[in-house]
Formats: C-alpha cells, structure tokens, sequence
C-alpha cells in the first residue's frame, strides 16, 4: 500500500552540493523517501515524505531541512493512544518505522 502525506513533504529540502553521500537519510526515513545515486541523496518519493525530521535530525552536514508536519501529528496522535510518550524520528526510531519504547513516525 502506497501512503501519500497531506503536504507531500512540502518542506523538505535537499542540499546537493553539501551532500557527502552518508546515507543516513535513507536509513532513518521510514517512507524510503531518500536514494543513494552517484555517491549523493536524492529524493525519490516526495509523496510518501510525512515530515516526521528524521532525515534532517541525522544528517551530518545539515544538507536537510524539513519543518515538522503530519508525521509528527502522527506519532503524537498514536503516543496518546498507546499510553506512550510521542517521538518523531531521532534515537527513539530504528529507521524502519518501528518504535523503541515510545509511538514512532
């Protein structure tokens, strides 16, 4: 099933000239938003972006801005549900979506 985020990731932006190519966009985005193509991130899915930061919060070189949106609504919404404290991406996520304790983008 294809998700598709209200904004579209409408705030995310990408820094190719200070990319160095870590690839630790790719292993935090739980959307598989970001690629690794001739040694540079790309964003091959802007659809499924859910704005949760973690990308940005990971990136080395700063190369990565994006505003906090649906996705972090997300993870507060389902943190109140589950009795858990809400978290958008950072430490509390393994990079596949999946939360270490508290709810996860």
């Amino acid at each position: 099933m294809a998700l598709t985020y209200i904004k579209n990731g409408g705030t995310l932006a990408l820094d190719q000239a200070a990319c160095i190519g870590c690839g630790a966009c790719v292993d935090v985005c739980p959307h598989a938003v970001f690629i690794i193509e001739e040694r540079k991130a790309r964003i091959a899915s802007r659809a499924t972006c859910m704005e949760c930061g973690a990308c940005a919060r990971n990136c080395p070189v700063a190369a990565i801005t994006v505003s906090s949106g649906v996705g972090c609504a997300q993870a507060i919404i389902l943190g109140k549900l589950r009795g858990t404290a809400p978290e958008c991406g950072g430490d509390s996520c393994c990079g596949d979506g999946k939360p270490k304790g508290g709810s996860c983008c």
